[in-house]
């Protein structure tokens, strides 16, 4: 196939809009203009599908991340935001909301080519749960409060005193998103940031650049003053490690990997700064004895697959009793072995392919490694010659002395094991270092209602997995991270509690 051939197939039934903004030349967003990166070096950014180059971003480094984070100090502290009033940036999120709904169609073909997953997934979920979100968000900034506090101070008896707190913005926040959501994974971090008065430097994951640049886009385009949004494209050891550890960053918000997480927090322990982690995970799903097998493998299914199985609270432990096993694997082995894999454009496709050749193979080596320690494929366990494609696999038999048990695998394999009782399956969910998500499945709730204090994970569903909603929190225990996501608790992260005591 001619390189022409390839990109002409790329960009079939994407529409004029999406394809001409993916094939533009991009350009870091700094301080409100689009700007050249200093050193000239670029990245590419491929079509999952395909494997085949779509368009070039800048490799911000160093100097790039000074001059972003200079932009944002500047906007914080003596530009026109930091004199904005709450209901100012109330309604600059709103209408940042709007701008995103009214583009929705375009964002989520940018975020099909550039990821992988289906459009239809990308409008529905993506790009519906950020408009939600950033409304949700916008709400909040009128709603930032202290408290009020008497004092009775022992040592002072003869004098009165007032009390109260503050809540003021942290600073300057300095954002890195991983590949998996990346338009979501943004306005997570970008819109509480502004809801409560910081400013930000934005750096997207390497492999999916484009959604974060349109934000930016539809961000200037609703007036969000100069500085307060910045993006900076580039790789992890260029532009995410000088903004981890940059002096002038006054909190980091990071998603991705545990192994980054920990280097990340311990470049920004080095100032100091303050600093947020969704980490990694390796959810249970737990099925209880009097689930139907075939609704237990349904969900077990929807538990993994999700996103080609690239979700950080990715339901990818299984367990079932044993009298239900056979029953539950020959279900799911049905389901797997009958989904069709296709690109983020074909209606027909049930399953895209992971977002690179490097985690496809990191994939593929880990089915490799259940192979070799004793689990038994029952379905899936290959990669079609084209594309970054891995297919659908149950790893049955599986034990937690393997790695594929063990650690995270971001991708469609599911390991499949038997258990006993409610003690032995609580000890064995809890047999991680991670601790994101669990779902239990069972309309026994006296039990459901025993086996959720047992479960140490930030979130554990029940008769759903990977289910999120704005108003509810989301965060992990023990590797998992640090700081919650979403609902109320969000605010904490991006604002600092100021102590007041007049003597009156």
């Amino acid at each position: 196939m001619s390189e022409a051939q390839a990109r002409h197939s790329v960009f079939d039934g994407v529409s004029a809009a999406a394809r001409a903004f993916v094939e533009r030349d991009h350009q870091l967003f700094i301080g409100g203009e689009w700007v050249a990166a200093r050193g000239g070096e670029t990245l590419s950014v491929y079509e999952p599908a395909s494997g085949e180059c779509m368009c070039e971003v800048p490799a911000g480094q160093g100097g790039d991340v000074d001059r972003a984070v200079n932009a944002a100090r500047e906007a914080f502290e003596g530009g026109e935001w930091s004199r904005a009033r709450p209901v100012e940036r109330e309604r600059l999120l709103l209408r940042l909301a709007d701008a995103i709904e009214a583009n929705a169609d375009e964002l989520a073909e940018i975020e099909s080519l550039d990821q992988g997953k289906s459009v239809g997934m990308a409008r529905n979920l993506d790009l519906t749960m950020a408009v939600d979100f950033v409304r949700y968000m916008a709400g909040w900034a009128t709603k930032i409060d202290g408290r009020t506090v008497e004092p009775s101070v022992p040592y002072l008896p003869d004098q009165q005193f007032t009390g109260w707190t503050r809540k003021e913005p942290v600073g300057v926040v300095g954002a890195i998103v991983p590949w998996n959501f990346p338009i979501l994974m943004a306005v997570w971090k970008v819109v509480p940031a502004i809801a409560t008065g910081c400013t930000v430097v934005l750096k997207p994951a390497e492999e999916t650049p484009l959604s974060a640049l349109r934000l930016a886009e539809l961000a200037a385009s609703v007036g969000l003053p100069a500085g307060v949004f910045n993006v900076v494209t580039g790789d992890g050891p260029g532009a995410g490690a000088a903004l981890s550890g940059h002096p002038g960053i006054d909190k980091v918000a990071f998603t991705g990997s545990t192994e980054v997480g920990k280097l990340i927090g311990k470049a920004a322990m080095d100032n100091m700064t303050r600093v947020s982690l969704e980490l990694g995970g390796k959810s249970p799903v737990i099925v209880l004895d009097d689930m139907d097998p075939q609704a237990a493998a349904a969900g077990a299914a929807q538990a993994i697959f999700l996103n080609h199985g690239q979700v950080c609270t990715a339901g990818s432990r299984l367990y079932v009793p044993n009298r239900e096993y056979d029953a539950v694997v020959e279900g799911l082995a049905g389901i797997a072995g009958g989904m069709r894999l296709g690109s983020g454009r074909d209606p027909e496709a049930q399953m895209g392919p992971l977002v690179s050749k490097a985690q496809q193979e990191r994939v593929a080596a880990y089915i490799d490694s259940g192979r070799q320690q004793g689990a038994r494929v029952a379905a899936g366990g290959g990669c079609p010659d084209r594309g970054f494609f891995v297919e659908p696999t149950i790893l049955a038999d599986a034990n937690h002395q393997m790695r594929v048990v063990r650690e995270e695998i971001f991708g469609p394999v599911l390991t499949v094991m038997p258990y006993q009782d409610l003690d032995e399956v609580a000890r064995l969910a809890n047999d991680t270092p991670y601790g994101l998500g669990a779902s239990i499945w069972s309309n026994d709730l006296a039990r459901v209602h025993r086996l959720i204090p047992k479960i140490r994970a930030g979130t554990v569903w029940v008769n759903c997995h990977n289910v999120l909603d704005p108003a509810l929190p989301l965060g992990g225990f023990k590797q998992s991270g640090i700081g919650r996501e979403l609902g109320r608790e969000v605010v904490d992260l991006y604002t600092e509690t100021k102590t007041v005591l007049m003597s009156i």
